[in-house]
């Protein structure tokens, strides 16, 4: 039994969408799960019909329209008859009356990002179940919601392990063994029957929960590039593929921002030392890169370049120049937890806190007023968080990567050497 998962890049179009079928068709007759993200870029256009929901902005029906002709214009270009796909129109009817409603001011905006942005992995994986079926590839659609069960925590739900495991052994996993299974990753529900979120890209991990509970074979992220490579091929034109990693390097990797695997995808999978493959969809019969238990590195002196752009810096001093230590830290980390901002670089001195994080306008802005009694606070944006892992003191790419930006924050471990500049 293996989990696959496919990205938004994998299902963009009607001719992605084709893709993944031959990718599909091309595997062994074993047992199947098939994770599946939104289309394309729809989550982000989802997350603006969020937006425009919450603050009531004229823009919101422009906004859903264009999420429905997206799906419509994919939907007509796989079949000629759209009766086939009478489930997507009912999907796009129930968005509708969710924004045509008034909103209920109870509602946090992050509990109306978990009503709506799922729309978008629910939308993917009906298109993608009925066009395969069309075709003659017997697969049956489940929704996650009903398997991944969460803490009620909207954007960032944690899995209820003792919980979903013994529903996903006992329901879904004979249904695998029939057939293949198609449902969605990013998407839960809490104990109140709730719609949670996994936090963003969060269908690497749902991939994850399935196999641990299904004690499946084997994971396989498919993607557009050929594997994991030691730095994004776009940014770097000489980056190469790393055949094999072991979890801990790909934690490690994770863990500093390499997007091409989610950090919490990992744990679940070592635990049961499920093996992990990262291979493309355009090229499926090319090896990839397999992350498997090693206690051995197998890095060796291949230096990684993991870059985060769109950081915000925040400066917090005291104001009475006191010391930043264990109450004023306390402080600061609850600000932050409350919030819902996490760290990607932190360091303190005496009298002052340093840290970057993705921009995010509206957390900021709360962080602000909650630290602003107690500390002098400063956000700057635009800048960027570059780590260089498996680090060497003889690394010839340094002075390119920096160039004249201006270096505000530099930490180095045993490993790792992270700069931020702008």
């Amino acid at each position: 039994m293996r989990v696959f998962k496919f990205g938004g890049a994998s299902v963009k179009s009607s001719e992605a969408v084709k893709n993944v079928a031959v990718v599909l068709r091309g595997q062994s007759k074993e047992p199947l799960l098939v994770v599946i993200s939104a289309m394309g870029k729809i989550t982000n256009k989802l997350e603006a019909l969020v937006d425009a929901y919450f603050y009531d902005k004229p823009t919101k029906k422009d906004i859903y329209k264009e999420v429905k002709d997206f799906h419509n214009q994919i939907v007509s270009n796989l079949i000629d008859n759209e009766y086939d796909y009478y489930q997507v129109d009912n999907l796009l009817v129930e968005l509708e009356c969710i924004i045509e409603k008034k909103r209920d001011v109870t509602a946090s905006y992050d509990e109306e990002y978990d009503r709506i942005v799922p729309f978008g992995e629910l939308l993917s994986t009906k298109i993608v179940s009925t066009y395969l079926n069309k075709i003659g590839y017997v697969n049956r659609w489940i929704d996650a919601r009903n398997f991944v069960i969460t803490t009620n925590k909207h954007r960032a739900a944690k899995v209820l392990w003792d919980e979903s495991v013994p529903l996903i052994q006992n329901s879904l996993k004979p249904l695998v063994k029939r057939q293949t299974i198609i449902t969605q990753g990013f998407i839960g529900r809490s104990l109140q029957h709730k719609n949670t979120t996994l936090g963003r890209e969060g269908s690497d991990y749902s991939a994850a929960i399935f196999a641990f509970a299904l004690d499946a074979e084997s994971v396989t992220i498919w993607k557009d590039v050929a594997g994991v490579m030691n730095g994004d091929p776009k940014r770097f034109d000489d980056a190469v593929l790393i055949p094999k990693l072991s979890f801990n390097e790909a934690i490690e990797l994770a863990y500093y921002g390499a997007s091409i695997i989610h950090p919490k995808t990992i744990q679940p999978l070592k635990s049961k030392h499920i093996p992990l493959y990262v291979k493309s969809f355009l090229n499926p019969k090319a090896e990839g890169t397999e992350v498997l238990e090693n206690e051995n590195l197998t890095l060796n002196e291949t230096e990684c370049y993991i870059v985060k752009e769109n950081q915000s810096v925040i400066t917090i001093a005291t104001e009475d120049f006191s010391f930043i230590v264990e109450d004023n830290l306390e402080i600061i980390f609850n600000a932050f937890n409350t919030v819902g901002i996490q760290l990607n670089l932190m360091q303190n001195s005496a009298i002052s806190f340093m840290a970057c994080f993705n921009q995010d306008d509206k957390k900021a802005e709360k962080l602000g007023e909650l630290l602003g009694d107690n500390f002098t606070v400063k956000i700057a944006n635009g800048h960027t968080l570059m780590t260089i892992f498996n680090y060497s003191e003889n690394s010839s790419k340094l002075d390119s990567i920096v160039d004249e930006n201006k270096v505000v924050l530099e930490q180095k471990s045993n490993r790792a050497l992270q700069l931020v500049f702008k």
